[in-house]
């Protein structure tokens, strides 16, 4: 398929994985940019249209699952709050024991340690959901540029 593909086709597939970097300038570029390109140019070339759906479906895929994990964070953060408001661990009534040098750690006192474990969990993944966003795109950007089609994982088909 290499050889009956053009450079402009190979450029434009490439331009439409590489503007979902956009997101970082402005709110929903990484939609709004590729989705523009895509149908622009899709009833043209068969390679960008398969590329824009690729590009459009993986950046849709990553939108639901940072959804759905700042969902599931959400009742681990509300039961948080309660003990934020606790103020013996971080007023003034214990600055008295700092004389005595009795420097413990008990899991019963540090409060935060139930809520703080899913969370750092739910921080790690969305961490890792970016760090696969960032690392597919540019691979889909080199490969398309190359002129091979590139499909990325974890991506559900919205659009077909």
């Amino acid at each position: 398929m290499e050889s009956a593909l053009t450079k402009h086709e190979k450029n434009l597939s490439a331009l439409i994985h590489a503007s979902t970097f956009s997101k970082f300038f402005f709110p929903f570029g990484n939609f709004i940019i590729p989705l523009v390109l895509w149908t622009a140019n899709k009833n043209e070339y068969s390679f960008v249209d398969h590329n824009g759906k690729q590009a459009l479906n993986f950046q849709i895929s990553m939108l639901l699952y940072s959804i759905i994990l700042g969902i599931v964070s959400v009742p681990f953060l509300i039961g948080f709050f309660p003990n934020i408001f606790d103020f013996g661990h971080f007023g003034f009534d214990g600055l008295n024991n700092f004389n005595n040098l009795n420097i413990s750690f008990n899991s019963d006192n540090f409060r935060f340690g139930k809520w703080l474990f899913p969370l750092g969990v739910a921080g790690l993944v969305q961490g890792a959901l970016f760090v696969v966003n960032i690392v597919y795109t540019i691979l889909a950007t080199i490969r398309t540029n190359e002129g091979q089609e590139f499909e990325y994982p974890i991506t559900i088909n919205f659009i077909k």
